[in-house]
């Protein structure tokens, strides 16, 4: 049976967003990082660095990336461009992030140097991947990791999800909310490319709020339940589908009482 979303599930939302919305509240998450890099140049890089490290315990998500950022300095940007891959394997050897090694992070930054020096940006790169009639950035988002990987140097594994394989590809559509959008949580930077495309980052936790939201009776955290999610959410803001992803999934990282919701009856009706 089609759910049919209250009309109050708009409202209430957007309060969340007007009240909730704000820089004090994002601690911890690696998304603070970005704060640092007023150039978007390094911001790209340091977000998808950060990104690509962003599962496990927040913690330890915090602690790893903070090591990768200060292997590459003030400017990751001029990092990469002034490095081969066999300085990045050197610097981040011993590297360990659950999964992930040194030789992953070095094989991620190999494939950034190279789309960085045949486009001059990730941007740029992204830009062109993107078809105009395209509803969502999901084509662009394969294309993308694909690039990344495609170094004859090494694999970066997991950190790049396989798009094509249908996961919900969470890292990445939660780096692109963070470089696309712009408001005082998400710092922006590539400004060319519009909101109203993305994807929400769906995680367990997400896919948890949205059941209980009635977004989706989906039971699989996958690409699909992702693109349902986004749907409903573009039926409430069209212009901005994951304008409440940091509002709602702050619930998960902080246990302020004031980030609870209402029981889903108050939320959603048959």
């Amino acid at each position: 049976m089609k759910r049919i979303i209250s009309p109050d599930l708009a409202p209430r939302l957007e309060a969340l967003y007007r009240e909730k919305n704000r820089r004090c509240y994002v601690d911890p998450d690696p998304l603070v990082f970005l704060y640092r890099y007023p150039d978007p140049a390094d911001r790209e890089i340091a977000g998808l660095a950060a990104a690509s490290l962003a599962y496990g315990n927040v913690r330890q998500i915090i602690n790893s990336v903070a090591v990768v950022l200060e292997v590459m300095g003030k400017s990751p940007s001029r990092y990469v461009e002034n490095n081969r891959p066999e300085r990045f394997k050197r610097d981040f050897d011993g590297f360990v992030h659950r999964f992930a090694t040194g030789a992953h992070i070095a094989a991620l930054l190999a494939g950034v140097r190279r789309i960085v020096s045949d486009h001059g940006s990730l941007m740029a790169f992204f830009r062109t991947a993107c078809t105009a009639d395209a509803e969502t950035y999901l084509s662009a988002l394969g294309t993308f990791a694909e690039a990344l990987r495609d170094t004859t140097w090494d694999d970066p594994g997991h950190l790049l999800p396989r798009v094509e394989k249908g996961s919900a590809c969470k890292r990445l559509n939660l780096y692109l909310r963070w470089m696309v959008r712009r408001d005082e949580v998400d710092p922006g930077g590539w400004d060319a490319l519009c909101p109203s495309r993305l994807i929400i980052p769906l995680d367990v936790h997400m896919h948890r709020i949205c059941l209980e939201l009635g977004l989706t009776e989906r039971r699989q955290a996958d690409m699909k339940t992702a693109l349902e999610i986004t749907r409903a959410f573009s039926g409430i803001n069209p212009d901005d589908p994951v304008r409440y992803d940091f509002v709602l999934t702050r619930r998960g990282i902080r246990k302020d009482e004031c980030f609870s919701l209402p029981p889903r009856s108050e939320w959603t009706a048959a």
